[in-house]
């Protein structure tokens, strides 16, 4: 199955408290559920769920809140929220999942794997977002500055790029269509600026909770950490983890580098499922 393959997937609906989220999943096996970034789309895995399904995996990804085929009828769009949906997926789809997060969907996974530690097999966090990082409050308040109504829209556009160092996956530009095309719909601009608006700290305050084995995948370049290996240190001793670290890549290592992450996500979720 080739990666094109991801968007002839048929888009589902799960009921939610104030909305509906929508998902993708194919494939039989132990469950995996992918969590994607703020202001992106379960197409963000779209190197990953094919390449997850044909190992062997049952593979769902879902969109945030706000975003993508989801309601933007909600009255909370942070971490809490994205890692109560991701919960409410994997009992909908009937098992114990491995949540895969990225970015702002890490911090979601881990805020899952304590709320409910049976229904976590394991977690992988991509270029996590697991705690509000240190940054110079002038570029904080240009940042809220930018991702505020009403040109939210066209500042995360024009951002997006940034993310990605080096060499930008083929389809990129595709991608970001698929992004402005969400975000132009009624209610998504303003979706997605509240989710700008999201406090990691209800991710980090429960760190020591997860019991979760977990795996950390960081690009070196990743330009939303001053020091990506030092942030991937720093997750991996509070939560005893193993990092690979992706040589050249941005925020989005599953796109920039998806054969290498393929192979980490593969050989985890087996160890992590051998009994399933």
């Amino acid at each position: 199955m080739n990666a094109p393959s991801f968007h002839d997937l048929p888009v589902h609906h799960l009921e939610r408290p104030g909305g509906r989220i929508a998902y993708r999943v194919t494939g039989e096996g132990p469950l995996v559920v992918c969590i994607p970034g703020m202001g992106e789309l379960a197409s963000s895995f779209r190197f990953t769920v094919p390449a997850l399904a044909a190992a062997g995996f049952r593979v769902a990804a879902m969109d945030l809140r706000g975003h993508g085929d989801s309601d933007t009828t909600f009255d909370a769009y942070d971490d809490a929220a994205a890692g109560s949906d991701a919960l409410a997926l994997a009992r909908h789809l009937g098992g114990r999942a491995v949540l895969a997060g990225n970015s702002l969907g890490a911090g979601a996974a881990v805020w899952a794997a304590a709320e409910d530690p049976s229904a976590v097999a394991g977690l992988v966090l991509i270029g996590p977002f697991v705690r509000n990082p240190p940054t110079n409050p002038v570029m904080g308040m240009i940042f809220r500055i930018m991702m505020a109504r009403p040109w939210a829209r066209q500042a995360w556009l024009a951002y997006l790029p940034s993310l990605y160092p080096g060499d930008r996956p083929a389809d990129f530009e595709e991608h970001r269509s698929r992004i402005r095309a969400a975000m132009t719909r009624p209610g998504y601009t303003r979706a997605f600026a509240a989710t700008t608006h999201t406090d990691h700290a209800v991710a980090e305050e429960r760190l020591d909770r997860v019991t979760a084995p977990t795996a950390v995948v960081m690009g070196s370049r990743d330009p939303d950490f001053a020091d990506p290996a030092a942030e991937a240190d720093w997750i991996a001793q509070r939560l005893d983890a193993r990092i690979t670290m992706i040589d050249g890549a941005g925020h989005y290592p599953q796109a920039q580098r998806p054969d290498e992450v393929n192979d980490v996500l593969i050989a985890f979720c087996r160890q992590v499922t051998a009994d399933a």
